[in-house]
C-alpha cells in the first residue's frame, strides 16, 4: 500500500469517526424534538442530494476511498454536472443541519469543521488521482464547482 493509500484509508477512517461523533451530539435534541424546522430542512435537502448522487453513480463505480476504481468512469451527469462532490456537500449539509439541531452546538460545530478539513485534504488527494486516471477530468474541474455551485 503506498503512503497516498493509506492517508486515503485513514481519512475514510476519520471521516465517519466525526460524522459518527456528529450524529451523537445532535441526538438528544432529535430525541426531545427540540431540532429546529430550518435543520430539518437541511438534512432533507442534504439526504435528497446524496441518494441523487448514489443514483446518478453506476454501482460499482462509487467508493468510499478517494482511490477511483478500476474501470471506474468520470460520472458528470445528476449532481455532478454542477458539483464535482455532491457526496461530501451531501455529508456536509447532513453534519451542518446537526449543528443547527444540537444543543451542545460548540462541540457539534467544531466537529464539523474537523470534519469539513477532513474531506477538503480527501477531496483533493481524490482530485489528483482523478486527473490521472480520466483524461477529461481538468476540463470537468474547470466547469463545475466542488462542492457548492457559485460559491467554491
Amino acid at each position: 500500500m503506498s503512503r497516498d493509500e493509506a492517508l486515503g484509508r485513514t481519512l475514510v477512517a476519520l471521516q465517519f469517526t466525526l460524522m459518527g461523533a456528529i450524529a451523537v451530539l445532535a441526538a438528544p435534541a432529535v430525541v426531545r424534538g427540540t431540532v429546529p424546522l430550518p435543520a430539518w430542512g437541511l438534512g432533507a435537502l442534504s439526504l435528497a442530494l446524496g441518494g441523487w448522487a448514489l443514483w446518478a453513480n453506476r454501482p460499482g463505480n462509487f467508493n468510499i476511498r478517494p482511490t477511483p476504481r478500476d474501470g471506474g468512469q468520470l460520472v458528470c451527469h445528476g449532481p455532478y454536472r454542477w458539483i464535482r462532490h455532491p457526496m461530501y456537500s451531501a455529508v456536509l449539509g447532513l453534519g451542518l443541519a446537526a449543528v443547527l439541531g444540537a444543543q451542545a452546538w460548540v462541540p457539534t460545530a467544531a466537529a464539523w469543521w474537523a470534519l469539513l478539513l477532513v474531506l477538503r485534504i480527501k477531496l483533493r488527494l481524490e482530485e489528483r488521482w482523478m486527473a490521472t486516471r480520466h483524461p477529461g477530468y481538468a476540463a470537468y474541474q474547470a466547469r463545475t464547482a466542488r462542492l457548492l455551485p457559485g460559491l467554491y
